[in-house]
């Protein structure tokens, strides 16, 4: 974060008349912008300014918005990066998370949800740096570092899934309401936050599968439980 204490936001988007409606209005919320209008040039723009979040359209020419992650998370993992796009096919979103975006958005938006979003990602960052570390089963998760552990190996989360788990870890043995998860981390309680909901879910249930201890179960339409039950011990994953 630059010395003013503004965060430093890179916007990566084609259509000009909209980056610039974009940026102004960040701007007066409190956001150092910098815009690049394609791919190639935000990878260049992020090597230099180093932002605390990148706000990117997929659709764009010279370098697409999925291969700009790409190329950017082989130097890059930790940054925040939401997905803004006219794209909104399942396949689109999947794909967007992927290649390590922490959200996606479409078009058109509200700039009020667009903050929210940008918001959310930046939470990590900005809260409580001392986290409790949670122990799911032979798991341990970090939330912060967005780090789970199966006793032999890490994976890095993205923000999104890290986010989710973190709220089902507080509710252990607890339905979560679905609406509540959705309004927190989505910003919105749509079809289109369910569906993206149901694609983080089934994505933690595959990377905790190895502890049948461990599991993630759902009351349709009202929510999910992270639950562990004792006496079951696998052994680690070598």
């Amino acid at each position: 974060m630059p010395d003013d204490g503004k965060i430093r936001l890179l916007l990566v988007e084609d259509e000009q008349d909209l980056a610039e409606v974009i940026s102004d209005t960040l701007s007066e919320k409190g956001f150092a912008v910098r815009i690049a209008h394609n791919g190639a040039e935000a990878l260049e723009a992020a090597a230099g300014c180093k932002p605390d979040i990148i706000v990117t359209d997929i659709m764009m020419p010279v370098m697409d918005g999925f291969t700009f992650v790409k190329k950017l998370r082989t130097t890059d993992k930790d940054t925040p990066v939401l997905f803004l796009s006219a794209r909104s096919g399942a396949e689109d979103v999947v794909k967007g998370f992927e290649t390590g975006a922490g959200d996606y958005i479409r078009k058109p938006f509200a700039i009020s949800e667009l903050i929210v979003r940008i918001n959310s990602l930046l939470e990590r960052k900005t809260g409580n740096g001392n986290a409790v570390i949670y122990e799911i089963g032979r798991f341990t998760f970090d939330p912060y570092g967005r780090t789970l552990h199966d006793g032999n190996r890490s994976v890095q989360l993205p923000s999104r899934e890290a986010d989710l788990l973190k709220m089902l870890c507080d509710n252990q043995e607890h339905f979560v309401p679905l609406g509540d998860i959705l309004e927190k981390l989505w910003g919105s309680n749509d079809y289109f936050s369910t569906r993206s909901l149901n694609v983080h879910v089934s994505r933690l249930r595959k990377r905790l599968s190895s502890d049948p201890s461990v599991s993630i179960s759902s009351l349709r339409g009202r929510g999910y439980m992270l639950s562990v039950s004792p006496g079951i011990f696998p052994p680690f994953l070598s």
